[in-house]
């Protein structure tokens, strides 16, 4: 019946109190009535040690928005490579063992995997979805063993390739996979070595956190909105991928041309190469705001006259679009895209703003100096655009209602065999 209630389980490394888009999909399908429950593990992501609140308190975090959650122990993700390996294979061989046990009395119409890196945290849904003879949809929203490779992590062929074998008994082992982006088609079925029906594999992109889709989000206690001088925002992950010495050039090159100032917001591997680019160039037109919460981005973008998305260029990354381009579209603001591949495309497809080559600084200089010199009716209608293909592509409530469609047709499906 299409108002019959659905009982889902979701499976995440990541979940709340941690930011992360599983807990909005999470949130929605509670909200719609449906019995939720998510098997996840400790909060300890991004700084790497288990939460103070969830140490003092872990009661308070067994459930979220109506939903019940479940959690298995798992190490820690720390600082050092080592300990980032022993959090991934604790929580997917906890996940795998001690979840059929503490969901033992539970019975679900569709398991859900957020696929972030790992992937290996699908292996407990499989587990859980043959134990339970349920549907297992896996969101691969990264792309495995390619992203290895891309990142650097791993380099040894022989170490991929095993890494390969074991995405590909996953994806022939679960029913449904939805894939973050086009560009995920042909890599994904590669690895479908057993084949799979092409209605398997579904198109699923992310979409943008409520907040940013605001009409008139709140004003920002960390940043005044200057109309005497061109701001540009980057929001986001401070990693190697994002190209920040590019990044840093094409804002050296302005200095002294146009008043534009470029706000950095975030954390990672390169916080402290910034800041000492920053003071040894003395640049003054740079701001480094450091984390925090995705409550106050939206009220950042606010103060943006345009939005900062970059992304070194590989095989990989140029099929996958960053999750900010949702939330830059959404928010309505042009976008400065040092970019290739997919996230590209979508910028230029949708009129939301100008991009350029992935890692060509004197090119991100160009663009940034043309959209400063754009009228403002013109660059009011690039964010317009953007919006507009946001609502069109991304939309949150549409998505949803795809996947809740796909939940009980699988249900149907596995009703009639």
């Amino acid at each position: 019946m299409p108002d019959q209630k659905l009982n889902i389980l979701v499976v995440t490394q990541y979940f709340w109190p941690e930011n992360m888009r599983i807990n909005d999909l999470v949130r929605d399908f509670s909200e719609k009535g449906h019995h939720v429950t998510v098997l996840t593990g400790l909060p300890n992501y991004p700084e790497g040690g288990i939460y103070s609140e969830y140490r003092a308190a872990p009661k308070n975090f067994s459930e979220y928005t109506g939903a019940k959650v479940v959690r298995v122990p798992l190490m820690p993700r720390g600082k050092r490579s080592v300990s980032l390996i022993l959090n991934y294979a604790s929580f997917f061989i906890a996940a795998s063992v001690l979840g059929p046990w503490k969901l033992r009395a539970e019975r679900y119409d569709a398991v859900f995997v957020y696929a972030v890196s790992p992937i290996m945290a699908a292996i407990p849904a499989l587990v859980i979805g043959r134990i339970k003879r349920v549907p297992v949809f896996i969101w691969v929203l990264d792309l495995w063993p390619e992203t290895l490779r891309a990142v650097g992590a791993v380099h040894n062929p022989k170490l991929l390739g095993c890494v390969g074998r074991v995405v590909s008994w996953i994806y022939n082992r679960a029913d449904y996979l939805l894939l973050q982006s086009h560009g995920f088609l042909e890599n994904v079925k590669k690895y479908c070595t057993e084949g799979i029906a092409a209605e398997r594999l579904v198109y699923f992109p992310s979409w943008a956190e409520d907040g940013f889709s605001s009409a008139t989000p709140p004003a920002s206690s960390l940043l005044e909105r200057d109309e005497t001088v061109f701001t540009v925002l980057f929001a986001g992950n401070l990693g190697e991928a994002q190209d920040f010495p590019a990044v840093i050039d094409a804002a050296h090159a302005l200095v002294g041309k146009v008043p534009v100032r470029w706000v950095i917001v975030g954390d990672g591997r390169m916080s402290e190469w910034l800041a000492d680019q920053v003071k040894s160039r003395q640049l003054d037109n740079v701001l480094l705001l450091g984390r925090h919460p995705l409550e106050e981005m939206p009220a950042l973008f606010a103060c943006a006259d345009a939005l900062l998305v970059s992304l070194k260029t590989n095989d990989v990354f140029e099929k996958t679009i960053p999750g900010k381009v949702q939330a830059y579209l959404a928010s309505g603001k042009p976008i400065l895209g040092m970019i290739n591949g997919e996230a590209a495309r979508v910028i230029d497809e949708s009129g939301a703003g100008l991009s350029c080559p992935s890692g060509d600084a004197v090119a991100l200089a160009r663009i940034t100096l043309e959209l400063v010199t754009t009228d403002a009716d013109q660059r009011a209608n690039m964010g317009k655009f953007g919006r507009e293909y946001y609502l069109s592509n991304y939309s949150k409530p549409t998505l949803l209602a795809r996947l809740e469609q796909l939940f009980r047709d699988a249900t149907l499906r596995k009703g009639r065999q």
